[in-house]
């Protein structure tokens, strides 16, 4: 998984979700939040799931101390939320996502699909909004969507 911007092709990894992830150095960062939750081997198993995946430069926009106090083990459960909140269960392609389309989440949230022309972007629950910068990884258990914003639940 490399590059920026929407891709029209549909990238293969042969590789389930968590491999996948872990295949870019721009997701070091998603991949050390779903050890720390303990999320890895969820990622590895069935699905199919879609998952927007923040790329590191997301993770660089949190406010100051954001990232370190999810990673640490007492708030683990605060990070299985929010990791959750990141992925629906199917395998979504860009293509198939309309605007103002609503996704319900594994992490119980929604999120709310804006498009305009080729360009996709993801809403949270706040109204702050995640543009899809690569789209269609194809994962062996589903699909990744690299974002450029961390999506937060109503309760973060």
């Amino acid at each position: 998984m490399q590059g920026q911007g929407n891709r029209a092709e549909r990238v293969m990894t042969n590789k389930d979700l968590a491999a996948s992830v872990g295949l870019s150095s721009d997701f070091s960062t998603l991949q050390k939040a779903l050890q720390a939750a303990g999320l890895e081997e969820r990622a590895k198993g069935a699905g199919p799931y879609t998952v927007f995946a923040p790329a590191n430069s997301a993770f660089d926009k949190l406010p100051s101390g954001k990232l370190d106090e999810l990673l640490k083990s007492e708030n683990k459960e605060k990070l299985v939320k929010l990791l959750g909140y990141h992925v629906v269960q199917g395998n979504v392609a860009a293509a198939d996502l309309k605007d103002g389309q609503t996704l319900q989440t594994v992490g119980g949230g929604s999120l709310r699909v804006r498009k305009q022309g080729a360009t996709v972007s993801i809403q949270d629950a706040g109204g702050n909004t995640a543009r899809v910068i690569m789209a269609d990884v194809k994962a062996t258990n589903g699909t990744v969507h690299a974002v450029d914003s961390v999506l937060m639940p109503a309760d973060k």
